[in-house]
């Protein structure tokens, strides 16, 4: 296995450190000590030293979410989610990728999904077709809202019509790229992938990324990797909270309490998180959980649920316990990927919305 010099130095780092156990989502869920970056690098650093092979180690590899938690955690300055991702890339380029992440990728380069066998629903696609063919705002709604939670899409759509927002969606959107990035790393198609939606990127002045998986990649993959684009990149919380500050969306004040769970692509890659919450107290009152903002811990995953399920359904139930002790009425989302896991494992207790449905329910425009 071949290695960059810094990530080599991460494996040595990682192997011998305790300091991010505590923070891991999958290790705190699953409750075992392979699923820490700790353990991670010393399976790494076996395959460095010959030890043992790639083949019989990336499978935990790929147990990894590259939330960036344990990243966020280390004073020392490692990263290990960078090391996560050129172990993949490595994997993918020596042939020893696992079956499942093999088919996930089969499906990509069939369909250009890793959802191979969904298709829109036939809702989603009428609100779609209600929209303007061009438009100088495009809605970029993602893999993840357009196969895996269709009634974000469709509040999302509907909210911006009823701000009066020229836009328009694309039934054909291209792939971002973040499956391939998140399954391959740095390969060639997952630049093929980046530079292909980054032109049509191109045809719009302002681009809303309803994803922050998406939101990351147009905002810091793509200018990491040279791919240009013209457009004005907004997050979609960034942009709800521009319409309320002019006035174009006046909501109204309820009674109820919200917690907010904050996306990792979100508030520690993009370093957002005071938007939503602009939102959410002028729709109501917020009672924080257990870990927020920078702090945040996964909710869920799109990608991993796909090989994963069981130990995504841990995760999530995992953050709605945390939900559940804030003793507030609604646990809110700004992503689909924690959203379809969410409300999988959703208690009677407490409800679950998008930011979107909070607002279609709370606006008197």
């Amino acid at each position: 296995m071949h290695l960059s010099q810094k990530n080599r130095e991460t494996v040595d780092a990682c192997r011998y450190c305790w300091m991010c156990r505590h923070i891991c989502p999958l290790g705190n869920a699953t409750g075992q000590e392979r699923n820490t970056a700790r353990a991670r690098a010393l399976g790494l650093s076996m395959v460095l030293r010959e030890t043992e092979t790639l083949e019989n180690v990336i499978g935990n590899v790929y147990e990894c979410s590259l939330c960036g938690a344990c990243t966020k955690e280390c004073l020392t300055g490692w990263n290990p989610v960078a090391m996560m991702l050129e172990v993949r890339c490595q994997a993918a380029l020596e042939g020893v990728l696992p079956d499942n992440i093999r088919k996930l990728l089969n499906n990509i380069g069939k369909t250009g999904s890793i959802y191979a066998a969904q298709t829109l629903a036939p809702q989603l696609v009428k609100e779609i077709e209600s929209l303007p063919p061009s438009a100088d705002t495009l809605l970029f709604l993602g893999q993840h809202a357009l196969y895996k939670n269709p009634n974000g899409a469709i509040a999302a759509i509907r909210l911006l019509k009823k701000a009066g927002v020229n836009f328009t969606v694309h039934k054909d959107e291209p792939d971002s790229g973040f499956a391939l990035h998140f399954l391959a790393g740095a390969a060639e198609e997952t630049r093929k992938a980046m530079q292909n939606c980054a032109k049509r990127l191109n045809d719009f002045k302002t681009v809303i990324a309803y994803e922050p998986d998406d939101a990351k990649l147009f905002l810091r993959e793509y200018k990491e990797w040279n791919i240009a684009h013209t457009a004005e990149v907004k997050t979609w919380t960034t942009f709800l909270a521009d319409l309320l500050d002019s006035g174009t969306l006046k909501p109204k004040k309820s009674d109820k309490t919200y917690t907010f769970q904050d996306p990792a692509a979100l508030a520690r890659d993009l370093d957002e998180t005071q938007a939503a919450r602009k939102i959410l107290s002028a729709c109501g009152v917020i009672r924080e959980v257990l870990l927020h903002g920078k702090d945040t811990v996964l909710a869920g995953h799109a990608v991993m649920t796909e090989y994963l399920p069981e130990t995504m359904t841990l995760v999530a139930e995992n953050r709605w316990n945390d939900a559940v002790n804030t003793d507030a009425d609604v646990l809110i989302t700004a992503s689909s990927a924690e959203y379809a896991a969410l409300k999988n494992t959703q208690p009677k207790t407490i409800e679950l919305l998008s930011l979107e449905e909070v607002l279609l329910r709370c606006c008197s425009t």
